[in-house]
């Protein structure tokens, strides 16, 4: 049975973090990813959570009903100066045991580098994948990695081969569908080439910013190098979902009873309640 999770980032504004599993359930959701939030694992910064926060937060988890299949930090892991990456090692190692603590079997999150220093930036990866992978091995557990956009690699096939290349069982593959035309928008082709090693689908629509030519934004300078997309509800952007769902369904992904689908739209946060209740609809319809 596919696990359709929330992501509370919509409610950070207006909830506490021992507040999210509560949300999640009263939106009708079994399942919770949890992502960056100040008092729990800051984008970037070293994880705030104590083990007495920790407890606190299984308990809400267990009274509300909802599980935590997944965590999302954000590191500059691959960063291409030593001080940032060795400071990011540093925080994923108390990352991986929040994860351990709160018996989350998997870490999804991003590269973390610069494009215009792609080199550099793929050599701290590995580098830093080093010394995780044999900590993040031993506990069981399982690193999902999306190639965001404004990543030294954004390419989806391109992302996978440097994936594929720490020959590891235990790394897999985030595919955001708000990234699709970032990836190279080849979803049936990409999807089969990772097969298995697929670790969480996320579910928000975007536009086509490839399309009129590339000038469907404009943005000032001429050139400059924004990256732009959005994370709306589904069928607010130009995303394929018919086809999307098609492949992961004969991907064998549907079937799998490890297999998430994270709702993540964050451009409405005034009607979060509404487009929650939404994306679960739709999602549950996509699947089935």
């Amino acid at each position: 049975m596919v696990r359709i999770a929330l992501d509370p980032t919509p409610y950070h504004h207006d909830h506490g973090l021992l507040e999210f599993p509560e949300v999640a359930a009263r939106l009708g959701y079994e399942h919770l990813q949890l992502t960056p939030h100040v008092d729990f694992s800051p984008f970037f910064r070293h994880p705030r959570a104590d083990d007495a926060l920790v407890a606190k937060f299984r308990k809400a988890a267990s009274d509300a009903g909802v599980s935590i299949p997944a965590i999302l930090p954000v590191q500059r892991i691959s960063w291409p100066d030593e001080p940032e990456r060795q400071a990011a090692v540093r925080n994923f190692r108390r990352i991986i045991q929040l994860a351990v603590e709160l018996e989350v079997p998997a870490i999804n999150t991003e590269f973390s580098g610069r494009p215009e220093r792609s080199e550099e930036s793929e050599a701290a990866f590995y580098r830093s994948m080093d010394e995780l992978l044999p900590i993040i091995q031993s506990e069981g557990l399982r690193l999902n990695v999306d190639p965001h956009p404004d990543d030294f690699v954004e390419d989806g096939l391109e992302a996978w081969r440097v994936l594929r290349g720490l020959n590891s069982d235990a790394v897999g593959f985030v595919y955001v569908a708000s990234h699709t035309f970032h990836y190279g928008d080849r979803a049936t082709t990409l999807l089969p080439e990772i097969g298995d090693r697929l670790g969480a689908v996320y579910a928000a629509d975007t536009f086509d910013h490839t399309r009129s030519h590339g000038l469907r934004y404009i943005s000032n300078p001429p050139g400059n190098t924004a990256r732009v997309h959005q994370h709306l509800r589904i069928g607010d952007g130009d995303v394929d979902w018919t086809e999307l769902f098609a492949t992961l369904r004969s991907t064998g992904y549907l079937d799998r009873p490890d297999a998430l689908i994270v709702s993540n739209v964050f451009a409405e946060d005034e009607s979060a309640d509404e487009v929650s209740r939404y994306q679960l609809e739709r999602l549950r319809a996509l699947v089935g």
